[in-house]
């Protein structure tokens, strides 16, 4: 068997664009689907794209405004592959679980409307995640409300007694959104056991425990990937 066979990874985006009651536009974040898609792309992985409800994935409007000057990001936006995917997600009932060594949970706003209780996605991580002892499963910035409900066959958080980060409370109170969100992601990581980690703002910060793999925030991007593909090299 050929040793560098490609591996695979899925990555999760949201299907949720209204953010809370602002009347704004949100969804997905464009760097934290970009710069991990350009290392694990790099290093000879192939991606997929799942959603809640499959089919097109919305970009947060204003992550392509602020990363309009961003090489990385331009160039995922104006790929027509990538672009046809996005635009034609699979619905979780459509993964095959085992296809997939790494499952990653891209953030923006919109994830913390509609993946935190979306139990076939749960499951898929789950399934990921326990396949074997090699398989990832990754999330940067809101990304991680993606897993924080997710239970193992034994009953217990996933992200229990784990080190972890993801967008931190500090954050959220700087961008002034508390208000609008269902909860606060760093309380309820902390809530379901998770040993948070929290660096400055916008400080780029990856934790690593047990085959979990979380950034803190879009600054924190291009290092998940590369902690990602480092990761398979040993």
């Amino acid at each position: 068997s050929n040793i560098q066979m490609s591996r695979k990874a899925l990555f999760v985006l949201s299907s949720h664009s209204e953010l809370g009651k602002t009347g704004k536009q949100t969804g997905w974040y464009l760097p934290e689907a970009a710069h991990p898609y350009e290392e694990l792309h790099n290093a000879g992985f192939e991606i997929d794209f799942v959603s809640p409800k499959g089919g097109k994935a919305p970009l947060d409007p204003s992550s392509v405004e602020s990363f309009k000057n961003d090489e990385i990001s331009v160039k995922f936006l104006n790929d027509p592959k990538i672009q046809e995917r996005i635009d034609n997600t699979l619905k979780p009932s459509e993964v095959d679980s085992t296809k997939y060594s790494v499952i990653f949970f891209v953030g923006g706003h919109g994830p913390m409307f509609d993946l935190p209780n979306n139990t076939e996605i749960q499951e898929l991580t789950r399934k990921i995640y326990e396949a074997n002892d090699k398989n990832i499963v990754g999330a940067v910035c809101h990304g991680p409300v993606g897993i924080v409900n997710v239970k193992l066959s034994n009953g217990e958080y996933l992200v229990k007694g784990k080190n972890v980060t993801g967008f931190t409370n500090s954050e959220e109170e700087a961008v002034k959104l508390v208000q609008e969100m269902p909860f606060l992601l760093e309380t309820r990581l902390r809530e379901n056991g998770a040993k948070f980690h929290n660096a400055e703002n916008w400080q780029v910060s990856v934790q690593s425990d047990n085959r979990v793999i979380t950034g803190q925030n879009p600054a924190s991007a291009t290092p998940i990937g590369k902690a990602i593909v480092e990761y398979f090299k040993n």
